[in-house]
């Protein structure tokens, strides 16, 4: 006897879907060993870069001499003994740091005060007015596109300067001896997120910066999200500003910092076809996937998009195959009924 078999498309179906469920843990499981890795990489210094190559390194030195290290070693008046005392860590300037920064080029003395040169510095020096970003960059065509001066506008406007006014400045989160732009693209995502949570939490998470603009006492951070699920996904899938600024599709990154109250807390507002990454944080991959896979496709594949933890170009793909596999199944079963 011959038994034929009865496979029905619903069987098949069944089946693709748990192997999509497999590929997609397999996915979770692929991103996870690689946020490991860009965090361990966030975390190593830059490799040693050679001096010769920047035109103020020798005039720099003069300074870092004694701010690149923890100890500073000058030779007592009237005398030729030698005293060696610490750097107050705060003055430590990393020379790799500073010199893979943005402002590598400069000298210290474009900033500070000529008076350094001279040894032991006057007391008065340590009050100077620092320069804040707009003072540099503010009407300079060159840097027009990163808009300055509605980054300044924005800043004025959050609540870290009308709380605590001139003394929150641009420094108090971007340090200008170690700056750098951190372009978010596909490649670097992940860094990215890093990189901008480790600056709000620079004051957020250490009560040592955070008791300098406040008596109050430091929040815990998981208490306060304990509302939000899968919290520890969400800190290092998603930066603090999506959900705590007042975003603009207009600047590369928003500055306007909102009070507690008014930050985002509706599920709906992320993970929904208009959600809000994709004007702020996903906005370049989405662009380049439009330019790279073309409109119809690309927008086809950011449909597709599980906007969060769970962003995955590979996960796209599957989604595509399955679903085509699906329709074509549905096809061949009316065509055989058809048929019948």
């Amino acid at each position: 006897m011959i038994y034929k078999a009865n496979i029905r498309p619903a069987w098949v179906v069944l089946v693709m879907l748990i192997l999509f469920t497999l590929a997609f843990t397999l996915v979770k499981i692929s991103d996870t060993k690689q946020i490991t890795v860009n965090s361990q990489a966030q975390q190593e210094k830059p490799v040693k870069v050679d001096l010769t190559r920047f035109k103020n390194a020798e005039d720099n030195e003069v300074c870092l001499n004694c701010h690149g290290q923890s100890k500073y070693i000058y030779e007592k008046p009237g005398s030729q003994k030698t005293i060696t005392k610490r750097m107050y860590s705060e003055l430590v300037m990393d020379r790799d740091l500073f010199y893979a920064s943005n402002h590598r080029e400069f000298k210290c003395t474009d900033c500070h005060s000529e008076d350094y040169a001279t040894f032991p510095h006057d007391n008065n020096l340590r009050m100077e007015a620092i320069a804040t970003c707009i003072d540099c960059h503010g009407g300079d065509e060159k840097y027009a596109q990163f808009k300055f001066e509605q980054i300044e506008s924005e800043f004025q406007a959050s609540v870290h300067s009308e709380k605590h006014s001139e003394d929150f400045t641009c420094w108090m989160c971007h340090d200008a001896h170690s700056y750098k732009i951190n372009a978010r693209n596909t490649e670097n995502l992940k860094e990215t997120i890093t990189y901008d949570n480790q600056i709000c939490l620079n004051c957020h998470g250490d009560f040592k910066n955070y008791e300098l603009l406040t008596s109050k006492l430091k929040p815990n951070i998981l208490q306060k999200h304990e509302w939000l699920p899968n919290q520890a996904s969400h800190f290092t899938h998603v930066r603090c500003i999506e959900c705590h600024t007042a975003n603009k599709d207009t600047l590369v990154v928003a500055h306007h910092v909102v009070a507690k109250n008014q930050a985002v807390r509706k599920c709906e507002s992320c993970h929904s076809k208009n959600s809000i990454l994709y004007a702020s944080l996903y906005k370049y991959q989405v662009s380049e996937k439009l330019q790279n896979k073309g409109v119809i496709l690309g927008m086809l594949m950011g449909g597709t998009t599980s906007v969060g933890p769970d962003v995955s170009n590979r996960l796209n793909v599957i989604s595509l195959v399955i679903f085509g596999f699906t329709v074509l199944l549905i096809l061949i079963h009316a065509g055989l009924r058809i048929k019948k």
